[in-house]
């Protein structure tokens, strides 16, 4: 890929590091708190940041995944014969009452996380909803605002953000590049 590496290994772990610090500083007491990654990356992402909390915690609290693919917007308007990557999701737990932090990769107009939502409360009513993204990049077309951001990349409309990790990928890493450069 010719995309500039921008978090290389090491950066993803720091990033991810800190913002289980802020998840823990501001969610005193996990009895009622829950993870859930949203698929694909946000599912890895979120089970690292579940690890991470738990160990500055030393408490073990639910861990889920959400597949939004029925939930998006814009599944009409993708490529013609693009169909979705459907997933299981998986809340084997209940979400009433609970504080969810919803974990992605990159936000950017905030539609993937409306559809996350959306999809969640199909499973509950949790009492809040936060969003931890490892990536802001901007260009949000919805009022949607992360309460947890590991990098803000302001980028262009032109420009790609690439989120690999290890599990998927065989490589930790964020890089900037063109839509064209790698297939996600």
């Amino acid at each position: 890929m010719n995309g500039k590496v921008v978090l290389d290994r090491d950066d993803v772990r720091r990033t991810l590091l800190r913002v289980a610090h802020e998840i823990v500083e501001k969610n005193p007491g996990s009895e009622n708190v829950a993870r859930v990654g949203i698929h694909t990356r946000g599912t890895v992402l979120g089970e690292r940041l579940h690890t991470l909390v738990g160990e500055l915690t030393g408490s073990e609290v639910p861990l889920g995944d959400l597949d939004i693919s029925f939930y998006r917007d814009d599944v009409d308007t993708r490529e013609p014969d693009a169909q979705p990557v459907v997933h299981s999701s998986h809340l084997d737990f209940d979400l009433d009452g609970r504080t969810v932090v919803l974990v992605d990769d990159v936000l950017f107009t905030g539609r993937t996380v409306r559809a996350a939502i959306d999809a969640l409360f199909d499973y509950g009513r949790p009492r809040r909803v936060q969003l931890a993204v490892l990536v802001d990049r901007g260009h949000r077309e919805l009022p949607i605002r992360p309460d947890y951001v590991g990098k803000n990349l302001p980028t262009s409309q032109a420009e790609r953000v690439y989120v690999r990790v290890e599990e998927l990928d065989g490589v930790d890493e964020v890089a900037i590049g063109t839509a064209v450069e790698a297939p996600r």
